[in-house]
């Protein structure tokens, strides 16, 4: 599996995000990857090779067809990276909204309306 950041770099790609949201529905030929996203075959082709190189895709032989579908196991690897700064990003909020609570408690609200401006 690609590092985080390759595999971020991978997915950048408008293509091959394209491609990838056609295939979150399921299989894909190359053909119909074609029709629908208005590429070129061998640029389909280059860039399912990229997404196959870098685990994000499988590849199933039908007669001469090649069906391409999303593999989980990048995505969940990508998914448990970004949790690890969401719960970072958790645990600040979590004490920004005690500070807030802090800051507009009863005893606070009563000393502070008491100032003169």
């Amino acid at each position: 599996m690609p590092s985080p950041g390759r595999s971020f770099g991978i997915l950048a790609d408008r293509t091959r995000f394209r491609i990838v949201e056609h295939l979150r529905t399921g299989e894909r030929s190359v053909g119909a990857l074609v029709r629908s996203l208005s590429v070129s075959q061998p640029g389909i082709s280059r860039h399912l090779r990229i997404l196959h190189d870098a685990g994000f895709v499988r590849v199933r032989a039908v007669g001469r067809r090649r069906l391409y579908s999303l593999r989980r196991q990048p995505f969940r690897d990508l998914d448990d990276w970004v949790r690890g700064y969401r719960d970072v990003l958790d645990a600040r909020l979590d004490g920004l909204e005690q500070l807030v609570a802090a800051d507009s408690s009863p005893a606070r609200s009563t000393r502070t309306t008491g100032r003169r401006t």
